[in-house]
C-alpha cells in the first residue's frame, strides 16, 4: 500500500485532533472550575465530537487500506510526513506489539514525529488489552472521590494485573495523597510491566526527590531522559540535581 494515501489520510484531520488527549481521560481527578464554566464546556464538548468525527473516519479509511505490519515499515522507510501519519495510526489502532517501536520514534530526528509519537505512546497505554479494561479506567479517573477512585483502582489492577496503565494512575493518585513510597513502588511495577513508560519513570524521579532521595531521583530522571528525550522539565530536574550534588551527581 502506497504510502501517499496514508499521507492523504492523515493531512486531512484538523490540527486539533492530532494534539492527543480527545481519548483519554483527564489525569486530574478534581477539574479545576473556569470562569464561564457551562460555556467553555459547551465548546470543549462540540471541540471534542468534532475531534472524534474525524478520528473515526481516519481509522476506518486506515483500516481498509493498511495493516499493522505496513504501518510498522512506514516508521522506518517513509518521509517525516509518513512517519507522523503512521504512528499516528499506530497509536489509534496498534496492538500492545507496536509498543516498542512506537517508543523508537521518541528519538526520531523530527520534532513532529517525536512529539506524535508520545502522544501515540498514551493512547495506545491507555487501551489496555481490552476495551473493558480502557471503560473502567475512564470511569474510575472521572471519579471526583480520590478514596473511591483508589478503591477502585486497587479493584481494577486486582482484575487486570498486567494493565501498566492502571499501576501509572494509581501511583498518580497516591503522589497526590503524600504517600510517596506507595507512588513510587507502582512507577516501578507500572516499568516492570512497560519499560517505554517514559511518564511513570519521570513520576519515580518525583517520588524520589519528594523523599529526599537526590542521587536516585536523579538516576530515575536521566532514564526518562534515555526513553525520551524531549521531556524538557525533566532536563531541567537533571541539571538542577547535578549542580546540586557536584560531582558527586556526574
Amino acid at each position: 500500500m502506497s504510502a501517499p494515501l496514508l499521507v492523504e489520510f492523515f493531512t486531512a484531520l484538523p490540527e486539533d485532533a492530532l494534539r492527543g488527549g480527545f481519548d483519554r481521560p483527564p489525569t486530574r481527578l478534581v477539574e479545576e472550575q473556569e470562569p464561564n464554566g457551562p460555556r467553555r464546556q459547551h465548546n470543549a464538548t462540540t471541540g471534542k465530537a468534532r475531534q472524534r468525527a474525524a478520528v473515526h473516519v481516519f481509522c476506518k479509511q486506515v483500516r481498509e487500506k493498511y495493516t499493522e505490519a505496513t504501518l510498522l515499515r512506514l516508521l522506518e522507510i517513509g518521509a517525516p510526513i509518513v512517519r507522523r501519519g503512521a504512528v499516528f495510526a499506530l497509536g489509534l489502532l496498534g496492538s500492545p506489539a507496536v509498543n516498542e517501536a512506537i517508543a523508537g520514534r521518541l528519538h526520531d530526528e523530527d520534532e513532529d514525529v517525536a512529539v506524535q509519537a508520545a502522544e501515540a505512546l498514551w493512547m495506545l497505554w491507555f487501551r489496555g488489552d481490552n476495551p473493558g479494561q480502557n471503560d473502567e479506567l475512564y470511569r474510575v479517573l472521572r471519579e471526583l472521590d480520590r478514596h473511591k477512585a483508589l478503591a477502585a483502582l486497587d479493584a481494577l489492577i486486582a482484575r487486570a494485573p498486567r494493565f501498566a496503565e492502571a499501576y501509572n494512575q494509581r501511583a498518580i493518585l497516591y503522589f497526590r495523597l503524600g504517600q510517596y513510597d506507595r507512588s513510587a513502588a507502582d512507577c516501578q511495577s507500572v516499568l516492570r510491566l512497560n519499560p517505554h513508560h517514559f511518564g511513570a519513570q519521570s513520576g519515580l524521579g518525583q517520588c524520589y526527590l519528594r523523599m529526599r532521595r537526590n542521587r536516585a531521583a536523579l538516576r530515575a530522571f536521566q532514564v526518562a531522559l534515555r526513553i525520551n528525550p524531549r521531556l524538557d522539565g525533566v532536563a531541567q530536574a537533571v541539571k538542577a540535581l547535578e549542580n546540586t550534588l557536584g560531582e558527586e551527581g556526574r
